[in-house]
């Protein structure tokens, strides 16, 4: 679903913004974020749905190992191995599923290429805005490592992974520029001022 398309301008975004602030207005703040995680996963599954269940599985696996991370009990995992290798391994399979889905095929070819085999080519088609999710998991995960995540349930974190507006066209954030955000009260509320320049700043 492009930006541009009629079918974000006239369907999607009203919908999405008139079901927020409903909710909202209602007091009903858990379900008003549990509405943007739904619309922004079905935004980023309009375009193929077959990975949706990638960056889904992404996030548990990301959150789960985040948590274990950034926690203050060390009477799991982090007993037999330590905290700094639990981040390599993690970031080693974010780095590999990326890597996996970027370059599997160019891999492929130079190999035929240089040894003569024939070996097919995967055909991969590479997910939508992979890279943006994957680097901006590393991210939290590294702050986890620090500790500066623990506060973040994993509502806000799939909310800070796929909210719409900038899941496939970037930028890549930092957690402490965007939760927050969530968590504020006074941004549950209409402001009239920001949706003007917001509309004004799409429209040009």
């Amino acid at each position: 679903m492009l930006f541009n398309s009629y079918l974000y301008i006239l369907f999607f975004l009203p919908l999405t913004i008139f079901g927020y602030f409903t909710l909202c207005r209602l007091r009903l703040l858990l379900a008003a974020k549990s509405w943007l995680v739904l619309t922004s996963l079905a935004f980023y599954s309009y375009w193929n749905p077959a990975y949706l269940a990638l960056i889904m599985a992404s996030m548990l696996v990301n959150y789960a190992i985040g948590s274990v991370l950034s926690s203050q009990d060390t009477s799991h995992l982090l007993r037999v191995v330590p905290r700094k290798m639990v981040l390599i391994v993690a970031v080693v399979i974010n780095l590999s599923v990326l890597g996996y889905y970027k370059y599997a095929d160019f891999f492929l070819e130079n190999f035929n290429a240089v040894t003569g085999n024939e070996m097919p080519a995967l055909r991969l088609i590479l997910p939508l805005a992979i890279s943006f999710f994957t680097f901006q998991q590393i991210a939290y995960l590294v702050d986890s490592f620090k500790r500066e995540t623990v506060e973040y349930d994993f509502l806000n974190y799939c909310l800070f992974v796929t909210f719409f507006p900038q899941l496939i066209a970037g930028p890549i954030v930092h957690h402490k520029e965007m939760m927050p955000q969530f968590a504020r009260i006074r941004n549950a509320v209409i402001n009239w001022k920001n949706i003007c320049a917001g509309l004004l700043v799409f429209s040009l």
